[in-house]
């Protein structure tokens, strides 16, 4: 759709190495904007009758419970609307479009899967009695490690595709975002997420392409819609917010640790992305957040 590139890109912080990413935390509101990512996510909200859900062009007020899968590069929010509910319980699950092999996709046992995948381009909403039936299991998925961490949800994946009464949402699929096809802003992402931690010129970056200066800058602000340095930033504050909430690091160790060389130039960047200090952000994330 024309307005596609008008949406926030999120840049989640799941590594290559990583598996999944679990959210598990309490709201009072749903106040972040309407974006699009290529991971899949599966989002469980419990005790949010009056929200407003936006995937795709499809848009409707929620029930009191509710799950849902959004495919790779769909567009989608949760916002406040007529919610005046607390303690609002949320379930984000995040991960990557290729996080099982097309070799593995293609044995009998995982059609089920491999077919809802297919289907997530537009967006699934799962029947009431199938929230209601996975959310103990959603649960828990905090709670375990490892293997049985893995496991599980690859058994929840299993077991959603093979539920009756899902719907698709929206109308149309999301345009080819060429962020991964794209050979050019693979070599930039793969490169940053190596060095995002150490100083980065923008002519080393550009010389991975093998591009002029000038010619980068036109690049990159064409395929993310940000400047060199702001999609530079963002990658790295996406790792400092991991850091807040999953690692018992001072600010500080946390601003070295995803880049900055300067704690009051972190604190700025990162108030500029979050509208908040990384000790608010830290102080208001209320709940769990796993990566395996």
């Amino acid at each position: 759709m024309s307005n596609f590139k008008k949406f926030h890109r999120e840049i989640v912080p799941l590594s290559a190495r990583d598996s999944f990413l679990v959210f598990d935390r309490i709201k009072n509101e749903f106040d972040y904007p309407v974006h699009y990512h290529s991971e899949f996510e599966i989002n469980f909200i419990l005790n949010g009758k009056g929200i407003r859900r936006v995937v795709g062009d499809n848009i409707a007020e929620i029930e009191d419970i509710e799950l849902v899968l959004v495919g790779s590069n769909l567009y989608h929010g949760w916002e406040q609307h007529k919610c005046k509910n607390k303690n609002i319980h949320e379930i984000t699950i995040q991960f990557h479009s290729d996080i099982f092999h097309e070799s593995l996709l293609s044995r009998r046992i995982m059609t089920p899967i491999k077919e809802m995948f297919n289907r997530s381009v537009y967006g699934i909403l799962f029947s009431k009695s199938t929230a209601i039936m996975i959310a103990p299991r959603l649960e828990m998925i905090s709670k375990l490690d490892g293997m049985d961490y893995f496991l599980e949800i690859t058994s929840i994946l299993y077991d959603l595709a093979n539920t009756r009464n899902q719907r698709l949402l929206s109308t149309f699929t999301s345009e080819n975002d060429d962020f991964i096809e794209c050979d050019k802003m693979k070599l930039i992402y793969d490169y940053i997420q190596k060095k995002f931690a150490e100083k980065i010129t923008l002519e080393e970056v550009a010389s991975v392409v093998n591009m002029t200066i000038i010619s980068f800058n036109r690049f990159i602000k064409k395929r993310t819609g940000k400047t060199f340095i702001n999609y530079v930033n963002d990658i790295r504050i996406g790792y400092a917010t991991r850091w807040l909430v999953e690692k018992d690091l001072s600010i500080s160790e946390v601003a070295f640790k995803s880049g900055f060389n300067n704690i009051s130039h972190f604190n700025r960047i990162f108030k500029v992305f979050k509208e908040c200090t990384p000790s608010q952000y830290r102080d208001d994330f209320s709940g769990l957040k796993r990566i395996l």
